[in-house]
This record gives structure tokens, sequence and C-alpha cells, in this order.
């Protein structure tokens, strides 16, 4: 698996996604750089911008298994990870596995259920893995969380912990369409009320996880200068000593992005990484790792500021 055998099945996967969803570029090369990095990606935008359908029709492209939890106030640990029930006719406990057991987890409206469900993700996004009644069970190569949240609804809402958020490898907003590409809804999918299902979508799947694992092997062996982790490394500390931020990103932080610039070379067609595959995943990847001040917040900065302020004042290398 070459890089430009990479950048061929990226462009693939996103002629699929193209089928189904207008516009909606950054969102969906996010997307194909998190699967290609192991990462995790968390949705964020008003209700009816695409953030579930988007979630589905990339799917629909890859040959994993899809799953999805609608995540409500009352959801428990249980219903996410499973639990063991006793079987009369064996007369011995057996696990009922929840739907976290999946490859490709759609977390929809993640924010809608209290900390103690939400914490039910936190091994899984982490280690691949779930423990349950002290047993320890994979989750498998292929396990990605697309979670999305609504920023506007207050009621019935609970904040994501630091600790969860820092689990995510980006944090795209969804923004309102131009006009054109509304027109272009309209004329797509105009003529129904509802969420088209993945059968009526005409996508079908590009590729597997045998595929996706060669790929990424090849990723891990891109070059990446020293110079250039001199330059991650001076972005993630930059926001430790920002005035406005109270908590910067952490290290885990720094190897995400410097495992996701090789991604994003890698679907350029390149063997080796530019500043500018930096600069392009630095503001999702950093900016919901920020904890800002109390006076900075007052003043209305927000974490998306503070990391475009350092990328103009981190010098980047030549």
């Amino acid at each position: 698996m070459t890089p430009s055998d990479i950048k061929a099945a990226g462009e693939s996967l996103r002629y699929n996604v193209k089928k189904v969803i207008v516009g909606q570029d950054d969102a969906v090369d996010l997307l194909l750089i998190s699967l290609l990095s192991e990462g995790h990606i968390l949705f964020e935008g008003v209700p009816g911008v695409a953030k579930t359908l988007l979630a589905q029709a990339f799917s629909a492209s890859l040959d994993l298994k899809f799953g999805r939890i609608q995540f409500t106030p009352d959801l428990m640990p249980g219903d996410v990870l499973g639990t063991n029930i006793y079987r009369f006719e064996t007369n011995e406990f057996a696990l009922t596995k929840g739907p976290i057991f999946t490859d490709l987890l759609l977390a929809d409206e993640v924010n809608r259920t209290p900390p103690k469900t939400q914490a039910a993700l936190l091994q899984a996004m982490h280690e691949r893995e779930v423990t349950i009644d002290g047993t320890a069970y994979s989750l498998g190569d292929g396990f990605m969380v697309i979670a999305t949240q609504n920023p506007i609804e207050q009621q019935g809402t609970y904040p994501l912990p630091e600790a969860q958020l820092d689990r995510f490898l980006f944090q795209h907003i969804l923004e309102y369409p131009d006009r054109n590409e509304e027109r272009r809804i309209l004329g797509l999918h105009g003529h129904r009320a509802t969420m088209p299902s993945v059968s009526e979508m005409n996508v079908h799947p590009v590729l597997n996880l045998e595929s996706l694992q060669a790929m990424r092997r090849t990723i891990a062996g891109l070059q990446i200068a020293a110079e250039l982790l001199d330059y991650i490394v001076d972005l993630v500390r930059g926001t430790r000593e920002h005035p406005a931020v109270r908590v910067g990103a952490s290290p885990r932080c720094g190897t995400m992005i410097a495992r996701a610039s090789r991604a994003s070379a890698a679907l350029d067609g390149r063997d080796y990484v530019i500043p500018d595959d930096i600069k392009r995943i630095a503001l999702p990847a950093l900016r919901h790792r920020l904890v800002l001040s109390p006076s900075a917040e007052i003043e209305g900065i927000r974490a998306g500021d503070v990391v475009q302020q350092l990328l103009e004042q981190v010098k980047a290398p030549r």
C-alpha cells in the first residue's frame, strides 16, 4: 500500500459520500484522517446540518460493522456496554453485548446523557476494549466513535468532561451551507421529509478492514522531520502558556497530531509531512482540549481564537 493508493482510496470514499452529502468537505476529510489515524471525532452543529446523515453515509462506504446509540438522559452504562445475564438452561452467566460492540459507532447527541453513562465510552475510546464484571473484551481494530452534539440546547444536556474530550482526535463544527449548496440539497433531498435509509443512498463499500490496516501501517512509516516534531511541540506547549488558557492541551494531543499529519500527507499522495499538514488539522485537534480562564470567557474569547493566534505566532519550519 503506497501513499498514491491511499490517495486514490480517499478520493473514492469522498466521491461515495458526496452522493448523499452536499458540501461539508472539511468534515469528510477529517473523518478520513480520523479513520486512518485510529482516532475518534466529535461533530458539533445545530439541528439539521446533516451530522447523523454524514456519519451514516461515511459508514456505508466502509465494509465495517456500523452501530448507533441514541443518547438520552435515562440511558445507563449497561445499555451501552451490555451486561451478564444468568441463563437458567446452562446455570451460567452469559454476556449480552451492548451496541458498543461494533466497528463504527455513531454516538448520537452524546451530551444528552449524564456523566455516569458518558464514562462508559472512556475505556473504549482509549484502549479499544471494555471491562464488564472484571473481564476485558476487545472491540477490534476497526473501532471508531463518531459522536454528535447540539450546541444550542441547554435543557436535558450534560457537557462532556475534559477527560472525554481529550480522547477525541478532532472536534469539528458543522456550519450552515452556502446558498448554492442549500439549493443543491433541496434538489437532492427535497422530495422526502425524512432522512434517507442506507439502502436508498446508492452508496457501496469501497474499503474493508484489511485494506484499512494496510493503509495504517503505511502511514505509520511516513517521514516527519525533526523540525516538524518541534513545531508540533511548540504549538501544544503554547496552549499551556497562553494567558487566556487555564488548562492547555495534553502530551497525548501532540502524539495524535503527529499521527494525523501523516494521514493528511498520505491522503495527498505524499510519503512525507509538510507544515501545511499540521496547520490543516491544528484547529480541530486543539480547540476542544483548551479550558479558558474565567476572564477570557468574560471577554468572549473562544478556544478557536487562541489556536488561530498560536498558528500566527509560532513560526513554522520551511
